[in-house]
């Protein structure tokens, strides 16, 4: 098995205009008091056993203490073949970590500013919603702790395309002209007018009477219409104006290729259904490639160093550089376990650990079980894992292509490599007896 370890520090790329000029702090994880032989050699034994299980054909993995990195190493490969190494300044499909990544701070700056009451009837701004009875009650708040009994997914590529396999041209076009222009691949666009047919079916969805929680991604689809609506700016540029630039995320976004960044991008999974290829460059999650690659449920692309200032951005309770770009009060709001009366973990948007995790074995813990219960954080479908300790103030960036060549590659939930990581950093802190 061919493995590459990548040295800490990483000179970034020159930065687009307007963005902030802010680099992450990088020091030894022996100056801050963990045992740096111990994570060290438990961190390469995981990698590589992950590798090694084919858990994935490479990853890297970005952690750091307060506000100061003190890991940050790449292994293995973007793909089997072992030919381009995996580099830290690599770009990552995130998948559903677009969801606390994209419109979720957006939710909370329009909560803030009393835009959106978390407690009034979503169909109080989606007024889709107001005329049908089994949505026109449920609260913002019921749908981000997933306490509302939406349905968890709706397969929308299943409109596009026929029992066949082939592609549905009133759908699916090879070229773009006026009536085709969102971009769903190379050489293939979507009809304007299906975006409009999938909120139709998000909005005749059935909702559950037993209001418990079941995980559910469907409003994230429409979430970026609704700050638009609300904002009056374009979802991307809001994101860009608030957030991005002030963190300095330099390559936190959509549509990676359209930006010309010199970042490799990370590969996902060799599409046998729709694209007919191996997916790179263009999101893996195919109800968000039917939106033109824009969702938010996924479409986000990110290295670990942009990741890791959005979630020190979190763990910070709003606070950059001084300037509280969301109150404090909000995002602990947020970040609060919603319905824990009815064995519900989650907060809005962010994922918790469960409510038991400390006297869970590891094996049934999610995440560490050491993990404070104030931390928070997502997981994403390609392999993908963010954390943020506000109590520990430990912050944890997994990145990885699980799915590649096939999201039937299960090993890294299977193995618990990303809570077995992340549990070395709570384990390793105060054993460093040099300080």
């Amino acid at each position: 098995m061919k493995k590459l370890a990548v040295s800490f520090f990483l000179i970034t790329l020159v930065m687009p205009f307007g963005f902030a000029q802010r680099e992450l702090i990088h020091a030894y994880p022996s100056k801050l008091g963990f045992d740096e032989a111990f994570i060290n050699q438990k961190v390469d034994s995981i990698m590589e056993m992950g590798i090694d299980s084919l858990a994935f054909p490479g990853a890297q993995l970005l952690v750091a203490k307060n506000d100061t990195v003190i890991f940050h190493k790449a292994y293995g490969f973007h793909t089997y073949d072992s030919i381009q190494p995996v580099a830290l300044n690599n770009l990552y499909d995130l998948a559903s970590v677009t969801k606390i990544s994209g419109p979720l701070p957006a939710l909370m700056k329009l909560v803030d500013e009393g835009k959106l009451d978390l407690d009034k009837p979503f169909s109080t701004y989606w007024k889709p919603w107001k005329g049908r009875k089994d949505k026109k009650d449920l609260t913002l708040r019921e749908i981000m702790a997933h306490q509302a009994g939406l349905v968890p997914y709706i397969v929308f590529l299943q409109k596009v395309l026929r029992k066949n396999g082939k592609i549905k041209r009133r759908f699916i076009h090879h070229s773009s002209d006026k009536r085709f222009q969102g971009q769903v691949y190379d050489e293939l666009f979507i009809n304007n007018r299906f975006e409009r047919k999938m909120n139709r079916i998000i909005n005749r969805s059935k909702v559950s009477d037993d209001k418990k929680y079941k995980y559910s991604g469907l409003t994230f689809l429409i979430f970026p219409s609704l700050i638009e609506q609300i904002t009056g700016f374009d979802y991307q540029t809001y994101l860009d104006k608030n957030f991005y630039r002030p963190l300095g995320c330099h390559t936190l976004g959509y549509l990676p290729k359209e930006n010309n960044y010199v970042n490799a991008i990370v590969p996902t999974e060799v599409d046998t259904l729709f694209r007919k290829t191996l997916v790179k460059g263009w999101v893996h999650d195919e109800n968000a490639s039917l939106k033109g690659g824009v969702s938010g449920n996924a479409g986000l692309f990110g290295t670990a160093d942009d990741l890791a200032k959005l979630m020190l951005f979190y763990q910070n309770y709003g606070n950059v550089d001084g300037q509280q770009l969301i109150s404090a009060e909000t995002i602990k709001e947020f970040t609060e376990v919603q319905y824990p009366e009815n064995e519900n973990r989650r907060g809005l948007g962010f994922d918790k650990p469960l409510l038991d995790n400390p006297e869970l074995p590891f094996e049934e813990a999610y995440p560490s079980p050491l993990a404070s219960s104030e931390s928070f954080g997502h997981s994403g479908f390609t392999g993908t894992f963010v954390w943020a300790d506000p109590v520990k103030n430990l912050t944890f960036i997994f990145l990885s292509n699980r799915v590649y060549p096939s999201r039937d590659h299960r090993k890294l939930y299977n193995l618990n490599i990303r809570t077995a990581l992340q549990d070395v950093f709570y384990n390793a802190e105060g054993l460093n007896i040099q300080n």
